[in-house]
């Protein structure tokens, strides 16, 4: 079950150039930071098997998964159905939808984006037109490889970016900019001091937390007098919420400035200006000139409009290598990214209609509801959460794309078809998993300390989502049930046991484990909460009944696993390696 294995191979081998990964860690760190870690990257395994699509085992696959497939789809829709005893619970949560039928549109942050497409859409058509006819009068076409040609186009991003985000959030456009200056600040006056980095990451985590405590704050907290500019809060008052966004951008402005700043001039030297870095690797890991880390492309970087609510996340060296050294995206490449967030729209709106389970979720009326039901409740609401994830992001992904600039994919395969937990990391949320590995996890040893750096990259993970204990239980569960694929891993690697004729079959037993552990700790963190979710696990493994669901769920999984290898193998037959 994946939407992406129709890829183009020319764009999946460029994005397999940018993200190299092993065990949760990016090619894409700079070279200090590789050497004062201990980081190496791995040689990837490029080898490949024979296809078994047209086989005996994988005929019996075929018909599990035309059996099992639908049978799941009419199990959710059977929770959510007027004829189920709970459905007067959450009724009230349902609305009018398309042709009659009552949809499911309480997830609030979906319900947000989804109301407001057309605003985003007129928005989007005023933007572009703008950008463009701006780009061809004043920006120059050619390369910009000299540090005093300024960058046009920046202007233009931090005059529409402030009207944008004026309409946005209203006068906490104030609060904004104040907090920016002073990240800023931190990065000038610091320079090249270690102390740097670390008041970057006192004075971003500390707003993490005041922003959370006082609710983007009122002015009048500062003054009685400023009590007036209270009045205009914009079209959305909590702009704390997707300043999340915004301090990522933060730390990577800072980060990236002072690795810059201790480069030796041998290493300056080295870098060739007059042709842009060939890989998207290298636009991360390339410090840009001196003279770029100012504060109006500091300030274009940040509150870059297509990208500002909710990413992808760049990383500053790349954003002002793609203003130096445009990138060509052509009109085939526009049109198919535009066919699948269509695609993915109209799949959300089939899926809202069909099955309510977020409205059940939130009513938890599940009461008397058969167990096998209870897990289509939940594995259904992790779908539905990628899914209207993967739209947001694809959503201003393409906008940010449509005018020049490529941020990285952030949903590189279906949630349901990840069967390792560091894979499913590394294609879940991309880019927020790339900035983690580059400005957290290789800084604090990489691979040399893996077994403690996870437990801070997913803690920070958990507080930087939302500050409370249901994610940091998340983020605890996913640290620890990572340890026994990496300790497995080692101990039944390929090459030690890839010529064994069942191996195949035992690295399918292991992601059973893994895949059911992945979503016990992503019900937990995303749908049904610590309590519900450990009620479910009591009511599985406490009963002959529950006993029998389980050794169903078991062969489906392993079933499921073993096609996700084959597809893998499939994708490594085509010149395709993601790693995940």
């Amino acid at each position: 079950m994946t939407l992406h294995q129709d890829q183009e191979k020319s764009a999946l081998l460029n994005h397999q150039e940018g993200v190299q990964v092993h065990d949760g860690i990016s090619a894409d760190g700079a070279k200090e930071q590789q050497a004062s870690s201990g980081y190496q990257k791995r040689v990837q395994d490029r080898s490949t098997n024979p296809s078994l699509f047209n086989t005996k085992e994988f005929y019996l696959y075929y018909l599990v998964f035309i059996t099992c497939v639908p049978y799941m789809f009419k199990t959710a829709h059977d929770a959510s159905a007027e004829y189920n005893p709970n459905y007067e619970k959450f009724k009230d949560l349902l609305s009018d939808g398309w042709f009659g039928y009552k949809m499911d549109n309480s997830d609030e942050q979906y319900a947000n984006f989804r109301n407001n497409l057309p605003i985003l859409a007129a928005v989007i058509c005023i933007y572009l037109p703008l950008s463009h006819l701006y780009k061809r009068l004043l920006a120059p076409v050619t390369p910009i490889k000299s540090p005093h040609q300024p960058l046009y186009r920046a202007y233009f991003f931090v005059a529409f970016s402030f009207i944008y985000i004026y309409f946005m959030h209203g006068n906490s456009l104030l609060k904004i900019g104040a907090i920016v200056t002073m990240n800023y600040a931190i990065a000038k006056i610091g320079g090249s001091s270690r102390l740097m980095p670390a008041l970057t990451w006192i004075f971003n985590l500390a707003i993490l937390f005041l922003n959370e405590t006082y609710r983007g704050y009122n002015f009048t907290d500062f003054h009685s007098s400023l009590a007036w500019l209270d009045n205009n809060r914009g079209m959305n008052s909590r702009w704390d919420v997707t300043f999340n966004f915004t301090m990522l951008r933060l730390v990577s402005f800072n980060l990236d400035y002072y690795w810059s700043l201790r480069q030796t001039r041998e290493e300056k030297q080295k870098i060739d200006r007059d042709r842009a870095p060939p890989t998207d690797k290298e636009r991360v890991s390339t410090p840009t000139f001196e003279e770029d880390y100012n504060f109006m492309y500091y300030l274009a970087f940040t509150l870059y409009a297509p990208l500002y609510v909710a990413g992808p996340i760049m990383t500053f060296n790349d954003f002002i290598s793609q203003l130096r050294y445009p990138k060509e995206i052509k009109a085939k490449t526009l049109g198919m990214w535009f066919g699948r967030l269509i695609f993915c729209l109209l799949t959300m709106e089939f899926l809202l209609h069909y099955m309510h389970l977020v409205a059940i979720s939130k009513r938890q009326a599940w009461d008397n509801d058969p167990i096998l039901q209870i897990c289509m409740i939940g594995l259904f609401n992790l779908v539905l959460i990628w899914l209207k994830l993967m739209i947001i992001w694809r959503f201003f992904r393409f906008w940010a794309l449509a005018d020049g600039i490529e941020a990285p994919e952030n949903m590189i395969r279906c949630v349901l078809n990840n069967y390792s937990a560091l894979g499913f990391w590394r294609s879940w949320h991309k880019s927020y998993n790339l900035w983690t590995l580059r400005y957290i996890y290789i800084p604090l040893g990489g691979t040399r300390y893996a077994v403690y750096n996870i437990w801070v990259v997913f803690t920070f993970v958990a507080i930087w989502h939302d500050i409370n204990l249901k994610l940091l239980a998340w983020a605890w569960l996913i640290s620890f049930f990572v340890l026994p694929e990496i300790i497995a891993s080692k101990i039944f690697s390929k090459k030690k046991w890839g010529s064994w004729p069942y191996y195949r079959h035992l690295c399918a037993i292991g992601a059973v484990g893994n895949i059911f552990m992945m979503m016990v700790a992503n019900l937990v963190g995303f749908s049904l909460g610590l309590e519900n979710t450990m009620r479910m696990l009591s009511d599985l493994f406490g009963s002959l009944y529950g006993w029998t669901i389980m050794c169903c769920c078991f062969c489906a999984i392993f079933v499921c696993a073993q096609m996700q290898f084959e597809v893998r193998e499939a994708e490594k037959r085509r010149g395709i390696f993601l790693n995940c």
